[in-house]
């Protein structure tokens, strides 16, 4: 045998050694979770669009496919490997619901043979680090967000900015974002897209962020970069790469935008002594009403968001505000698809009338505006909410503005700023929207907030339950004491930086518990879908 054949006949063999890995589902019923999912297309009237906005959408889908990829690789990792090994269609699809092999919607649990844990911080922080590893990391950029935690030769420790770490990507992305700019007629938008495009490459968004609060006239909106930070369960401190492709409706959002000058009333009036609400909101925040062409990374993961509240950064907050955008289309998807066929299931028939879309509207919106409201800083002043909550702190700012946007619509009405209004509405389509919410588990921030709202409501009788007929009743005066307590419990906690009470209560509140879990099965049997996926992309819009 020659010398040359015989590495040859090494490699064959050791090639021929390597098994392909297949992906396999772990669970029987992987066909029927993609079915919970019911498909709905996103497209809008694109006629209100000039044709410069028109030749711009090509070039911002393209630069939001460019966040879908990043997306993947901070949740999971390779997503091809994984996806071009797995042969069932079904799973291929419910990975992708997913962006990865463990279900969003019900604890992370994981779906695919073979595969474990999902990992608390993704693929932000190395897999083998422990917390006290971390805290003895003394970069003081290891809690940025906008950088991954990795390991140098020597094992130690490393603090990588994402313009670092994903700068071939971003490079694309930023001469992208330069393109569109040079087609935008509208000035703020052509301002914030230019901005945006050098904050790609300099891991500095803070003047972009400002700039994207200064858009009032635009018609195309684009969300785009590492924003929510949702995705590390283990500090809740690194941002996810995601993209919105809005269209505004410009009509709604005429409706909507004198709230945004009454922000700093509503402050004054929350529930707390005067210390937990001494920080003066902004009032150059923007209430408006969108249609949504596309989601691709973060935003499109699990549950699909029917609101944004943006920017994150509490800096913007205390001197602009924030934007506060409905996406329509999707939020009518799911209350027609979805949370109307559940208010019949679990709502005493009697108050099924007052599930509304108007009440589903303004809850979702209020939520968003309660982002806004509160401290941003701890009353020592000497840290942030977020730093000082640590892990708990996305899911306790959650449940902030879930339970705040309620009393927030209550507010309103009495300052005779939503005539005519039945709190009713409000609280009966509140309480539905709850059992639609929790079908998604209590893993997510979201999800915990959830949780905390429902159980919280339960010991306090805000609602009664007959075990016979299985339908739960409002009680409009102890849902609204309850409303009240629960607002101040949760600004008060924020305000001191009582990480030792938010790990109670989320341990005692942020959890399904037997009897509720007995009724989401009944609302699973009755076929109802647990949420929306997109059809969505240029062809999809008419590009």
């Amino acid at each position: 045998m020659t010398k040359l054949f015989m590495p040859l006949l090494a490699l064959l063999l050791f090639v021929s050694c390597q098994e392909k890995v297949t992906y396999t589902s772990s669970v029987d019923n992987i066909q029927q979770k993609v079915e919970e999912f019911i498909p709905v297309k996103l497209s809008t009237d694109l006629s209100v669009l000039s044709e410069k906005e028109k030749q711009m959408l090509p070039i911002l889908f393209e630069t939001a496919q460019i966040m879908e990829d990043l997306y993947w690789r901070q949740a999971w990792g390779d997503r091809d490997e994984l996806l071009n090994n797995t042969e069932d269609e079904y799973l291929k699809k419910f990975i992708k619901i997913n962006y990865g092999p463990w279900e969003r919607l019900n604890d992370n649990q994981s779906f695919v043979s073979g595969i474990g844990t999902k990992p608390a911080g993704a693929q932000f922080y190395p897999s083998d680090m422990t917390k006290d590893e971390f805290e003895a990391f003394t970069d003081d950029k290891k809690s940025d967000l906008y950088t991954l935690v990795r390991r140098k030769k020597d094992n130690s420790l490393e603090a990588i900015p994402y313009s670092v770490a994903y700068k071939t990507e971003l490079t694309k992305a930023s001469n992208l974002l330069k393109k569109a700019a040079e087609l935008a007629e509208d000035e703020g938008l052509k301002n914030y897209l230019s901005l945006r495009a050098e904050a790609l490459l300099s891991n500095d968004y803070l003047a972009s962020d400002i700039a994207w609060m200064g858009m009032k006239t635009n018609t195309i909106d684009f969300v785009v970069g590492p924003i929510e930070t949702y995705e590390d369960a283990l500090y809740g401190s690194k941002a996810a790469f995601e993209s919105f492709i809005l269209i505004k409706d410009k009509a709604w959002s005429d409706k909507l935008t004198h709230f945004a000058a009454l922000l700093p009333q509503l402050q004054e009036s929350l529930p707390v002594p005067a210390e937990y609400k001494a920080e003066v909101p902004g009032t150059d925040s923007d209430l408006g009403a969108y249609d949504a062409l596309y989601y691709a990374g973060d935003c499109n993961a699990g549950s699909k968001t029917i609101a944004i509240n943006l920017p994150n950064d509490p800096q913007v907050h205390i001197e602009k505000g924030s934007r506060k955008l409905q996406l329509k289309n999707s939020m009518r998807a799911k209350f027609d698809n979805i949370l109307i066929p559940i208010s019949k299931v679990v709502i005493t028939p009697e108050q099924q009338k007052h599930v509304k879309f108007d009440a589903f509207f303004e809850n979702t919106m209020f939520h968003e505006v309660a982002h806004g409201l509160g401290i941003k800083m701890t009353l020592d002043g000497n840290q942030s909410v977020r730093e000082a909550l640590k892990e708990t702190a996305s899911s306790i700012e959650e449940a902030k503005a879930d339970i705040l946007g309620l009393y927030m619509v209550g507010k309103l009405a009495e300052m005779g700023e939503l005539p005519n209004k039945d709190l009713m509405d409000n609280y009966v389509t509140f309480m539905a929207g709850i059992f639609r919410s929790v079908r998604f588990g209590a893993a997510s921030a979201h999800g915990k907030a959830n949780m905390m709202r429902f159980n919280y409501f339960q010991e306090t009788e805000a609602f009664t339950y007959d075990a016979e007929t299985g339908y739960y009743t409002v009680d409009f005066d102890k849902m609204t004491a309850a409303m009240n307590q629960l607002s101040a419990d949760i600004l008060i906690m924020q305000g001191d930086g009582n990480y030792e009470k938010a790990q109670k209560m989320l341990a005692e509140m942020g959890t399904i518990r037997p009897a509720l879990q007995a009724d989401l099965d009944r609302i699973a049997k009755a076929g109802i879908p647990r949420d929306i996926v997109f059809e969505q992309g240029k062809e999809v819009c008419g590009l």
